[in-house]
C-alpha cells in the first residue's frame, strides 16, 4: 500500500500583515472575503511582495472594494502587462454579509479595516474587521497592559529559575 501524501506545509499561509490596525481601532468584529486579482498580482503575492497598512474597505453600489492595498509587480513576470499596484480591487463577498457591513457603517458608526492577506488553499483571502476608532487614553491603556504583561512575564521567569 503507498502511503498518503501529508497536506500540511512548512511555511505559513499568511502574505500581509496589519499590525497598526489593533493599535488605532477596536475590532468589533471580522469576516473573511475574497478577492479579484489579475494574473501578475497572484505571482507578486506568492513571492509575498503586498502591504495592507494603508488601506481601507468601502461599500459602492452594492459591492465591497479595498483601497490603499500596495502590490508591488514582479519585473519579470509582468513585462506585457501595465501593472498598477495601488489600483483597487474588488472583494468577494455575499449580498447579505454586505448589506450587513453597509448598515453598520451608517448606523453604528464603525469603519472597515483589512487586518490580514492569506493564503486559504489556491484562493486569496482577505481579514476584514468592522472597528471603531480608539481614542489616545485607550491606546496609553492598551500601551500599560502590555507592559505590564511583560514584567510580569519577567517576574515568573525569574522566579523560576
Amino acid at each position: 500500500m503507498a502511503k498518503k501524501k501529508s497536506k500540511t506545509k512548512a511555511g505559513s499561509n499568511t502574505i500581509a500583515l496589519n499590525k497598526k490596525a489593533r493599535h488605532e481601532y477596536f475590532i468589533e468584529d471580522e469576516i473573511e472575503a475574497g478577492m479579484e486579482l489579475q494574473g501578475w498580482e497572484v505571482k507578486s503575492l506568492r513571492q509575498g511582495k503586498a502591504n495592507i497598512a494603508e488601506s481601507y474597505v468601502f461599500i459602492r453600489n452594492g459591492e465591497a472594494f479595498i483601497s490603499g492595498m500596495t502590490i508591488t509587480p514582479l519585473s519579470q513576470a509582468s513585462t506585457h502587462v501595465v501593472a498598477d499596484p495601488t489600483r483597487t480591487r474588488k472583494l468577494l463577498m455575499s449580498r447579505r454579509e454586505i448589506d450587513n457591513l453597509f448598515g453598520r457603517i451608517n448606523r453604528e458608526g464603525m469603519t472597515l479595516t483589512a487586518l490580514s492577506l492569506y493564503w486559504s488553499r489556491s484562493w486569496v483571502k482577505i481579514k476584514i474587521g468592522v472597528a471603531k476608532g480608539k481614542k489616545m487614553h485607550d491606546k496609553r491603556t492598551d500601551i500599560k497592559d502590555r507592559d505590564w504583561q511583560r514584567q510580569k512575564a519577567r517576574v515568573m521567569k525569574s522566579s523560576l529559575r
